[in-house]
């Protein structure tokens, strides 16, 4: 969807119409992502393996902002969310391989919990095409 707000895409995952949420939001020069995680078709896929998560969510992110014309080395920031913060090498080397050339401002934080206890880590990305 797009209006004087900018682009509004879906990914048709089972929580964005339900909550009311795009998967990613281009307004101008700044695009950003919902969260993303390892799920794909309603399924969390590689459960018990936080890397293989992350790199599966920073996939998807990385589309959603291909979708509305973005590439990965206009990424400035991202945000993971662990499940569990012993796993933070995992999760780290995972967004490593996927960033390690583009080097964006990244966060990770422990939180208490995500939608579907199977999920390990969830993921957001803003990028900047200015």
């Amino acid at each position: 969807m797009s209006g004087p707000v900018g682009e509004r895409r879906g990914s048709g995952g089972p929580w964005e119409a339900a909550y009311g949420y795009s998967r990613v939001v281009r307004v101008g020069p700044l695009a950003v992502t919902a969260g993303c995680t390892a799920t794909v078709d309603g399924v969390v896929r590689h459960p018990g393996d936080a890397g293989a998560q992350t790199k599966l969510a920073l996939q998807i992110a990385l589309d959603a902002l291909a979708g509305v014309g973005i590439e990965p080395w206009q990424v400035v920031s991202t945000r993971m969310y662990v499940t569990d913060i012993s796993r933070s090498d995992e999760v780290g080397t995972a967004h490593g391989e996927v960033f390690a050339g583009i080097r964006p401002a990244a966060t990770m934080v422990e939180v208490s919990g995500l939608i579907d206890p199977a999920m390990l880590v969830e993921v957001e990305l803003q990028a900047w095409a200015g």
